[in-house]
């Protein structure tokens, strides 16, 4: 029998970045009605219309619900109809709903559209603005228990991910779920990178993953500050 050769750095790493790529979905990778939206949100002169780009993330929310679930626990049920009866496949349980505020809410509501039985969890998380990393304070959470639930947490931008690190490892004070999925619009490669890397129990769902970041680790090209274009601009 010929002796077991021990594991190279380099093997380990490639097998790493292997099983993170698989945990990454890019919903616009392939044509369909989710690109048209996505154009709509990166449109200057659409993006002066704030009720639709708030309709825009609401309907990419709608999209990753659809495609998360596909990655549900689901339990045989038979339904009683007018004329008899038919077999059906129920949701086993609802997950809990979490974004960070104020931007994550048009695109946190397409999620309760559909699934909408489903509990909320909120924070307030934000950057601290003149240093030279990029810094981010969590001061609000408000969230169910989270023992053994599915965890989908949404924010619309994931520019260096230090925001939705921060923010799901606050929410485990409220509990371990058993399933994590992260879902954003756009991305930067960074943000995919350190997300990946600091939760690697997590699936993340994403529109479009962006060239790069700038300076001020906003990502090139964007769409601009989605809470903004969403709410209107803050001082």
């Amino acid at each position: 029998m010929d002796a077991l050769k021990p594991t190279s750095p380099d093997s380990l790493a490639a097998a790493d970045a292997a099983s993170a790529a698989s945990r990454v979905h890019v919903v616009c990778a392939e044509p369909s009605i989710a690109n048209h939206f996505l154009a709509e949100l990166r449109d200057v002169t659409v993006q002066q219309d704030s009720l639709r780009f708030r309709r825009n993330l609401q309907r990419l929310g709608e999209i990753m619900a659809y495609r998360i679930s596909s990655q549900l626990s689901y339990t045989d049920k038979t339904v009683r109809t007018p004329l008899g009866e038919s077999s059906s496949k129920h949701l086993h349980d609802f997950p809990v709903l979490a974004t960070v505020l104020r931007a994550g809410l048009p695109f946190h509501q397409g999620f309760l559209n559909y699934f909408d039985q489903s509990p909320s969890a909120f924070a307030a998380a934000y950057r601290i603005e003149g240093t030279a990393q990029v810094q981010v304070q969590v001061d609000y959470l408000s969230a169910p228990n989270l023992d053994e639930r599915v965890l989908i947490l949404a924010d619309p931008m994931l520019a260096s991910g230090k925001s939705l690190v921060q923010t799901y490892r606050a929410m485990l004070r409220f509990g371990t779920p058993r399933q994590v999925h992260i879902a954003a619009v756009i991305a930067s490669p960074q943000g995919v990178e350190y997300v990946t890397r600091e939760i690697p129990e997590a699936n993340l769902w994403v529109a479009a993953i962006d060239d790069h970041l700038n300076e001020q680790a906003y990502i090139v090209p964007g769409l601009g500050d989605a809470g903004d274009l969403a709410y209107g601009s803050k001082l």
